[in-house]
């Protein structure tokens, strides 16, 4: 029998990235998902396993419903007990709710939202002996983003679903979300419109990945909290 296993969805880079380093870094083994960041999964699997542990990347396009029982087909390869799930898996489509396409819409949805739950499915049939999900939600989630219709919806719905998640899976599985702000900058937006919503931060600079990693590393430790959503987007939330 491994150490215990962490599955992190879109784990090849960027947050998800952090997120798998960091469990790594805690002892986990780690099946790191990803689905078309081939050179980024494998120089992530390097680095997690030059931390000592363990590391499956296994690619899956988790929008087909199928690939996701495949994903946990290979997780039961790995022989260990599953502790710990953390959906980063998401896209963001840009686009008008006026002209946006059914395509873009239905693509966020089935990865931002019903991915996750088709993951929680399958973990809460492994977690016999108790476990922990963790949703990546947005503060997108609580704003008003017409230019992110899907993504915006879909990360609400993330955060609803990890409040009946955590009563549902209840006592052995705890539920939670994290809910970032700004942290990485991404292809959508320039460096100058970057510059700009970082300025108007209470905060005035965007989130250091180990403040995102610090709060995984918290719901982890402290057994006594389930179906919230912590939200750490430098006072994003009140502007």
């Amino acid at each position: 029998m491994r150490k215990s296993l962490a599955l992190v969805t879109g784990a090849a880079h960027r947050l998800g990235k952090a997120f798998a380093l960091s469990l790594a870094r805690m002892g986990y083994s780690i099946a790191l998902h990803y689905r078309g960041s081939v050179t980024e999964a494998e120089k992530t699997a390097d680095e997690i396993r030059a931390l000592g542990v363990d590391c499956l990347p296994i690619r899956a396009d988790l929008t087909v419903p199928v690939k996701v029982d495949f994903l946990f087909s290979l997780v039961d390869e790995f022989r260990a007990p599953l502790k710990i799930v953390v959906n980063s898996a998401a896209i963001m489509p840009v686009g008008n709710p006026r002209t946006l396409e059914l395509h873009d819409w239905n693509s966020a949805l089935d990865l931002n939202l019903r991915a996750p739950f088709l993951v929680a499915q399958h973990a809460a049939k492994r977690m016999i002996n108790g476990g922990l999900i963790v949703n990546i939600s947005d503060i997108g989630a609580q704003k008003a983003w017409s230019r992110y219709p899907p993504y915006t919806v879909s990360k609400a719905g993330l955060e609803s679903l990890t409040k009946m998640l955590a009563r549902a899976l209840a006592p052995n599985i705890r539920v939670n979300g994290i809910a970032p702000g700004l942290v990485l900058p991404s292809d959508v937006v320039t460096e100058e419109q970057w510059a700009k919503l970082v300025e108007k931060l209470p905060l005035k600079r965007a989130a250091r990945l180990e403040e995102l990693t610090s709060t995984l590393e918290f719901l982890i430790k402290n057994e006594y909290i389930t179906g919230q959503t912590i939200v750490v987007d430098g006072g994003y939330s009140l502007i």
